[in-house]
């Protein structure tokens, strides 16, 4: 075949034929008397086997090397071009990032892009003192602020760049909504934190929708910001965290605050003696529960923290007799001075 009928079928044009002719990367077998390029089907499957590498990435000189090369392996080639293809996608993420952090600043002219990425600059600085100072410096888009909240990982930077985020004025809680949704756990540990210091009802929502995360200290960071918001759907959680151990106080504290509403009363108490009989041979989740007991508005855990005095257990005996003392005198109820202390270590 002649090139203007390879050309036809290859879909490759002739001028970049006549490239690849001269590159050495296919020459035509043959010649007509005329002297025109005549292309045999061997030469035609060549010229298919490069448009294929090169829709790969390629490049045609790492081409002509992998078809001459006896030696060459698919496997190690592709292997390289994923690397490079992954390291290019972050590059253009990156890029995008910034583009769209610009773009949501809504820039008045040159001046304020190159505010913009200076900001930028300042917050991907290596050095923790500069992003804080960045932070703290000049008000930032809500966008911006958000995106640095789930990259960063030290815990003051982290702190001023949530704070400057709940004092934006944007709309910080949709920003924060990727990283709920990340593969790492950190990242969503980070959105939550930063969504407990965001007032409104998409906060809440997404807090909420966060208690079904399944990294456990996910949940609690969720549980802890939902209880102070009245919402019953922590409640599950933060009994959990009573009898668990970690942040018990401030769990226990939550729950006594949502039992102030009757509705939610019965539902709380109701876990609290349901745990209670669960762990009948654990004394130090039972002391844990009798704290969390303690917190409980008015006399709503009077009868069950009687029945508890007499416990065969004599620390949970001896402080829920405390209690039931502070009760019926009129008192808050409080362990602190009124019996021996929790021997759990990890009650706090």
């Amino acid at each position: 075949m002649l090139i203007g009928e390879v050309a036809r079928r290859s879909g490759v044009s002739a001028r970049m034929l006549r490239h690849y002719d001269t590159l050495g990367l296919v020459r035509p077998t043959g010649r007509t008397v005329g002297n025109y390029r005549e292309y045999t089907p061997a030469d035609v499957r060549r010229i298919f086997h490069v448009e294929g590498l090169r829709s790969l990435g390629l490049s045609l000189r790492q081409i002509a090397r992998t078809l001459d090369d006896p030696g060459f392996t698919p496997s190690a080639l592709v292997g390289d071009l994923i690397l490079q293809t992954e390291e290019r996608l972050r590059r253009d993420r990156e890029l995008l990032d910034r583009l769209r952090t610009v773009g949501a600043a809504e820039p008045a002219g040159w001046e304020d892009v190159a505010r913009v990425v200076e900001l930028l600059h300042g917050l991907r600085s290596r050095n923790a003192e500069r992003r804080q100072q960045t932070v703290l410096a000049t008000p930032l888009p809500a966008e911006l602020l958000a995106g640095a909240v789930l990259t960063e990982a030290d815990p003051y930077v982290a702190g001023a760049l949530r704070w400057a985020l709940a004092r934006s004025g944007g709309d910080g809680a949709a920003s924060l909504a990727s990283g709920l949704a990340a593969g790492d756990a950190e990242v969503r540990r980070r959105a939550v934190l930063a969504l407990a210091e965001l007032p409104g009802d998409e906060a809440t929502a997404m807090l909420t929708g966060a208690l079904d995360d399944p990294d456990p200290a996910i949940r609690r960071c969720a549980a802890l910001a939902l209880g102070p918001r009245g919402v019953t759907a922590a409640v599950p959680t933060l009994v959990r965290m009573v009898v668990d151990g970690p942040n018990d106080v401030e769990a226990g504290e939550h729950l006594g605050a949502l039992a102030r509403d009757p509705a939610r009363a019965e539902t709380i108490m109701s876990a609290l003696t349901g745990e209670l009989a669960a762990h009948a041979t654990d004394p130090a989740v039972r002391i844990r529960l009798v704290q969390a007991l303690a917190e409980m508005p008015g006399t709503v855990a009077l009868d069950v923290l009687r029945a508890l005095s007499l416990d065969a257990d004599r620390p949970v005996a001896m402080i829920a007799a405390t209690l039931v003392s502070a009760l019926t005198r009129g008192a808050e109820p409080s362990v602190a001075g009124g019996g021996p202390p929790a021997t759990d270590a990890s009650s706090r």
